[in-house]
């Protein structure tokens, strides 16, 4: 793979970005910006951490950049579950939201170690 763009997991972590900001522009989540901002960074994170992860000059770098995306991944979840018990989302939106967030991290836990064993 040439790019960033290439892996599976950046294009599953840009999907999960997308539907996160599809939902947070809506209310009643648009209007809490203290947990809207928290989900968008979390979700913006993990995108950003593989790509840099991706560049790095050194297995190790790369593998620290990786770790913080698959947390970022675990914080999104997080995040997602308050969003449901505080009534912003209905149980199939969560399902949705949850079901690709942690498809993401899958993934990136699966380039991590691909990559501890290259």
């Amino acid at each position: 793979m040439k790019r960033f763009e290439d892996l599976h997991c950046w294009q599953e972590a840009r999907i999960l970005v997308a539907q996160i900001y599809q939902k947070t522009k809506l209310e009643p989540m648009s209007k809490d910006f203290g947990l809207k901002d928290q989900i968008q960074r979390a979700a913006i994170s993990v995108m950003a951490n593989i790509a840099e992860g991706y560049h790095s000059f050194s297995k190790l770098e790369s593998l620290k950049f990786l770790g913080y995306s698959s947390r970022s991944s675990s914080e999104v979840c997080s995040h997602l579950y308050a969003a449901l018990d505080i009534g912003y989302l209905t149980k199939n939106e969560f399902k949705e939201l949850i079901e690709q967030a942690e498809k993401t991290g899958r993934l990136i836990r699966a380039f991590i170690k691909y990559k501890m064993n290259k």
